[in-house]
């Protein structure tokens, strides 16, 4: 099933469901269709916030109490753990307020948190900040391409929207993968120097 499709259909409860799993694009396509009036943007980001800070909780919470059981079972997420562990120790208030944004390293993020000597009120209170910005993060670059794309149909009618975003969609795509490419190079030479 599209994204878009969810979100027509189960509408609050896919953005719930794919922010609890992390899920910008979800996030991403309930903000367009609140930007649309389709959604109520503020019940958007309520719901996004506190389903992001809650999917996290699981995480944090087995780092606790089964961390070195999951580093054994899973040996690659040792290395991923080792860099979340160097930052922390650190910069460790930085670290849980960005995790989300940090792409590959979520969980093995979440995981180290929970075995560092991090209280657990205090993981509580910035990963709840963490949460309320990447919600609004996400939610207002939704809401703002949705809104954006309306004023460039309005302007330019129709097909001349359907131009732009013909136009957009490669541009788009490179810079994704570019990304992507990015972070699976620089996971790559961390690993090869954790070796």
């Amino acid at each position: 099933m599209e994204i878009a499709s969810l979100i027509q259909e189960y509408g609050y409860v896919a953005v719930a469901l794919g922010s609890f799993l992390e899920g910008e694009a979800v996030l991403l396509a309930g903000s367009l269709a609140a930007s649309q009036g389709h959604l109520d943007p503020r019940w958007v980001f309520v719901i996004a916030a506190l389903a992001s800070f809650a999917g996290d909780l699981p995480y944090f919470f087995a780092g606790r109490r089964y961390g070195q059981d999951v580093m054994a079972r899973w040996p690659s997420l040792r290395g991923r753990k080792a860099r979340v562990q160097r930052l922390l120790r650190r910069h460790h208030v930085i670290v849980v307020l960005s995790l989300r944004f940090l792409y590959g390293l979520r969980i093995a993020g979440l995981l180290a948190v929970g075995m560092s000597r991090i209280g657990t009120l205090r993981f509580l209170f910035l990963d709840f900040i963490g949460a309320i910005v990447w919600s609004l993060a996400v939610c207002s670059a939704g809401y703002g391409a949705g809104r954006l794309l309306q004023t460039l149909l309005d302007a330019t009618g129709k097909a001349g929207g359907i131009s732009i975003l013909l136009a957009a969609a490669p541009c788009a795509s490179v810079l994704l993968a570019a990304t992507r490419r990015r972070a699976g190079l620089r996971r790559g030479a961390t690993s090869a120097r954790s070796r």
